[in-house]
């Protein structure tokens, strides 16, 4: 299992329980779904990664993209680290790991 599959997996376990974690101290609704949905996709791409498909790094790349702007927009307006800079931070750490990834695919090719 590559770098690229775990950091997948794993910021979609983050999400998922982020969303979960709004939704029972600010009762957020938003927060639960878009933790879910966001979550899972993340899961299922490191899934479709680990049957050989070569997409599924792209779609870990892009849900994670997605999630860093909106992170770090939410962190720009209320200037709180929790939970909005620490997702930034682990979702640019991710992203790293899956640039990586990308470059180690291609340089076998």
């Amino acid at each position: 299992m590559n770098l690229g599959i775990v950091a997948a997996l794993a910021y979609g376990i983050l999400s998922i329980l982020g969303g979960f974690l709004g939704y029972i101290t600010a009762g957020s609704n938003v927060s639960l779904f878009s933790g879910s949905i966001s979550g899972l996709l993340l899961i299922f791409s490191a899934f479709i990664q680990l049957q050989g498909q070569r997409w599924g790094l792209n779609l870990a790349a892009i849900v994670t993209a997605i999630l860093i702007v909106v992170f770090a927009f939410r962190l720009a307006k209320t200037r709180k680290f929790m939970p909005a800079g620490l997702m930034t931070i682990l979702g640019m750490l991710t992203l790293a790991l899956i640039v990586n990834q990308f470059q180690i695919m291609t340089s076998t090719r």
